[in-house]
């Protein structure tokens, strides 16, 4: 099992910097941001773009991975996206796994006005923009014609560090972006109830349960071994509180590694924040005692 921390790029960038050494220090394995233009409750404070500041801390680290959680096609489109994350692959060494999304309405959406896209249609444009993407970062020279895209000639050079691409991170939680993620994901992203109807402890782990067999159906359809996608558990969308202290979270740790996850993400405490409230005293002592063991 490897332990990952989200941060919000909201923060002035010397704390930033300074955060993101000392989680490597710690020996975290992976830090992720959240790719909006503006979000939620930080909707009018300051948010940072994600790719620069990721390419930012590629600079200031050497060893953590760093990841998008995730990059939607709200408002960004496959080419573009492709060729940064190409670009940041080569600055942070092979380090960058790009985080998809299928995004929502509201938010990064509404900044371009239009009418707001249904569940179907955000499904539809997402396998597209995936598809687009993995050919992209595998392929120098990609053309495609599609129902939402059309790429003429895109050249991709020099490619990509990580081969045959860099990983892509897939979120899903309903059957169309799940078939998604079985045909093109190397690691599969959930935080369980994608409507938020349930968040209680054990009805996540339910719907966590069952969209992992849902996944591994799609697999099985796809031709795909389900074991050769990492799985993350990505935390703080739900009533449990696994940040409470090191015994609640080696026991959330263990659950979900039961449920066959390898990567668990956690959101690093804030103060002021009205929902991770936890001591942010807790990542360290996650990284005293319990990452040693999980390794």
């Amino acid at each position: 099992m490897r332990v990952g921390v989200l941060l919000l790029p909201t923060d002035p960038w010397a704390e930033t910097v300074k955060l993101a050494q000392r989680l490597e220090q710690l020996g975290y394995a992976h830090l992720w941001t959240y790719d909006h233009l503006s979000w939620r409750r930080y909707r009018d404070r300051a948010w940072h773009a994600a790719i620069p500041w990721l390419t930012g801390l590629a600079a200031k680290t050497s060893t953590i991975r760093l990841g998008t959680m995730v990059a939607a096609p709200t408002f960004r489109h496959p080419v573009t996206l492709a060729k940064e994350a190409m670009t940041l692959d080569h600055v942070s060494g092979g380090r960058l796994t790009l985080g998809l999304g299928a995004g929502r309405a509201g938010f990064d959406s509404d900044v371009f006005g239009g009418p707001a896209p249904t569940r179907s249609e955000l499904a539809a444009r997402f396998a597209e923009f995936v598809e687009a993407i993995d050919r992209l970062l595998r392929e120098p020279i990609t053309s495609h014609h599609g129902a939402h895209y059309t790429i003429n000639d895109a050249r991709m050079l020099p490619g990509c560090v990580q081969e045959p691409r860099l990983p892509l991170a897939v979120a899903a939680a309903g059957p169309r972006t799940l078939a998604t993620a079985a045909r093109y994901a190397d690691a599969w992203i959930t935080y369980g109830d994608a409507t938020h109807h349930d968040i209680t402890p054990a009805g996540t782990e339910r719907i966590v349960r069952a969209q992992t067999e849902h996944l591994t159906e799609h697999c099985a359809a796809a031709g795909r071994d389900p074991t050769t996608i990492d799985r993350i558990y990505l935390v703080g969308n739900t009533a449990e509180k696994p940040l409470a202290s090191v015994a609640a979270f080696t026991d959330f740790v263990g659950r979900y590694a039961a449920l066959g996850f390898t990567d668990i993400v956690f959101h690093h405490p804030r103060p002021g924040d009205p929902i991770w409230t936890e001591d942010p005293g807790i990542v360290e002592a996650i990284a005293t005692d319990v990452l040693s063991q999980l390794r």
